[in-house]
């Protein structure tokens, strides 16, 4: 992939003796959408603040647009970078109005057409006089948007926006963002810790384990491919079976599956891969359930080996029900 936007190269940043980020090299191509995805204190938003100018490196180069901002002796101010920010506490004034947040860092003969302009596109028309206490959490997050919008930036940086939203807003609020940036052309990076705006989101993903890149690709990459057990339980929940290795093949309590050359191996089989049938000579029992709306999560018994199906609502099983389990396909990564 052409690194027209993003391009980091060995890149460390350590704090004392914390290695927040360790040797790290990503690429963003232009216009593409990219989530950081990681557990707290993976190192994601030291790796933000190093593409902004927030945090300088201890070793590697940090390119931006085809200039290097930090590294091999050169250094671009944060100012200087062309790259929009939105923060987690959105960080607008509060003495200030929506117009004059949304101003702020612009020259003062763009502000009379520039600003109604982005209040427009972020459909925040005609509240331009208000202040941030005065708006809905949503409608602030966009303001902030705004603001990181005005300089014309090439490259958005958001940094877990929706962390401090209630979660039965998130959705509304990720799928206002998407439709403002996405017809803009911009190139953002997003990091979070929530696998579901990863997914929902991102053209590619980038997850990160103690201050390394661990895995990249897109959502089903990730979700039906990962490169560890680690990687596959982060992403979603899944059944990890292991077995002797025989004739190639890897043995476990739902079957025989290549073992790709491996002398040991790990199969993984995602929940909702298990589908379940009512059938009083089968060899599984129900031992648990656990209702969701639109679908429920069984945990059935098997051989000793406990694992979990996911099935829509529409498919009631029984508590205590015997069954046989059957595999909805053929994507079952393996593990070593």
């Amino acid at each position: 992939m052409a690194c027209l936007m993003i391009r980091l190269e060995g890149v460390t940043k350590r704090f004392g003796d914390v290695v927040a980020v360790d040797d790290t090299s990503l690429c963003v191509d232009r216009g593409e959408v990219v989530a950081l995805l990681g557990p707290s204190g993976c190192g994601k938003t030291t790796l933000l603040r190093l593409v902004a100018g927030f945090e300088r490196p201890n070793a590697g180069t940090v390119e931006v647009a085809g200039r290097i901002v930090a590294g091999a002796g050169s250094w671009v101010p944060p100012e200087q970078r062309r790259v929009g920010m939105v923060f987690q506490d959105y960080a607008l004034f509060p003495h200030l109005t929506v117009a004059q947040n949304v101003a702020f860092g612009l020259a003062r003969r763009e502000r009379a057409a520039r600003v109604p302009s982005l209040l427009s596109v972020v459909r925040l028309d005609g509240l331009g006089r208000r202040y941030p206490h005065e708006l809905s959490g949503g409608q602030q997050q966009r303001v902030a948007l705004a603001r990181a919008l005005a300089p014309a930036p090439e490259l958005v940086l958001l940094d877990e926006p929706w962390s401090n939203v209630d979660p039965s807003l998130r959705e509304s609020l990720r799928g206002e963002v998407t439709e403002i940036i996405r017809p803009l052309g911009v190139t953002v990076v997003l990091v979070t810790h929530d696998r579901e705006e990863a997914f929902s989101l991102a053209d590619r993903i980038a997850l990160m384990r103690d201050g390394k890149i661990v895995q990249e690709g897109t959502s089903e990459e990730l979700y039906f491919a990962p490169a560890s057990r680690w990687a596959a339980e982060f992403v979603g929940a899944g059944n990890v079976l292991t077995g002797p290795v025989a004739d190639g093949l890897v043995h476990t309590a739902l079957g025989a599956f290549p073992a790709n050359g491996y002398a040991t191996s790990q199969v993984l089989v995602r929940p909702e891969l298990l589908e379940l049938e009512l059938d009083p000579a089968g060899e599984a029992e129900v031992v648990a359930r656990e209702f969701r709306g639109h679908d429920v999560f069984y945990r059935v018994r098997l051989d000793g080996v406990e694992l979990v199906s996911q099935r829509p609502s529409t498919e009631v099983v029984p508590l205590g029900a015997r069954v046989s389990i059957r595999l909805h396909d053929g994507r079952v990564p393996i593990l070593n």
